[in-house]
């Protein structure tokens, strides 16, 4: 699927908070992990029916109306938190990811924050560079011994 201009996006509702977090998943699936390890993450992965409900969510869909991705914002992070930001398999490289990060930004900046924090996974860490986030360390994984993620800093 390449670039389009049909892309909106849009409030979810809290009923979607599910499949959203399904979406998820299989975008975290798209990088080759295992079952074990996707059970394993599924709790952190999850759309937030409450940060639905407090507009901190928005979901891209294209002109058919699927949901192409999806990003969570969390303002009571640490200097505003992206707290997930995942894409369909199908649509990655569409520009749903970077309509998403543009709107986790201002959305962050509307609620008073200055800079937008993101733990990484190691593999969209080149995507959050793009986009003009700044490595600032690796951390330890809260969830794998011995595993580390990417963390970076955007100015919102």
């Amino acid at each position: 699927m390449r670039s389009s201009p049909d892309i909106t996006l849009r409030s979810p509702r809290p009923s979607e908070a599910a499949a959203l977090s399904a979406l998820c998943l299989r975008s975290k699936a798209h990088w080759g992990y295992d079952a074990v390890f996707l059970d394993t993450v599924a709790p952190y992965l999850q759309v937030d029916p409450e940060l639905i409900a407090g507009d901190f969510v928005r979901v891209a869909e294209d002109a058919a109306g699927r949901a192409l991705g999806v990003v969570q914002v969390d303002p009571k992070g640490k200097a505003g938190t992206l707290d997930l930001l995942f894409i369909e398999p199908f649509a990655i490289g569409t520009g749903a990811g970077r309509a998403l990060y543009d709107w986790a930004k201002a959305r962050l900046r509307a609620a008073g924050e200055t800079r937008m924090t993101i733990l990484s996974d190691p593999d969209a860490r080149g995507f959050y560079e793009r986009m003009g986030a700044v490595f600032i360390t690796d951390r330890p994984s809260d969830v794998f011994k011995g595993r580390v993620l990417p963390w970076l800093e955007a100015e919102v």
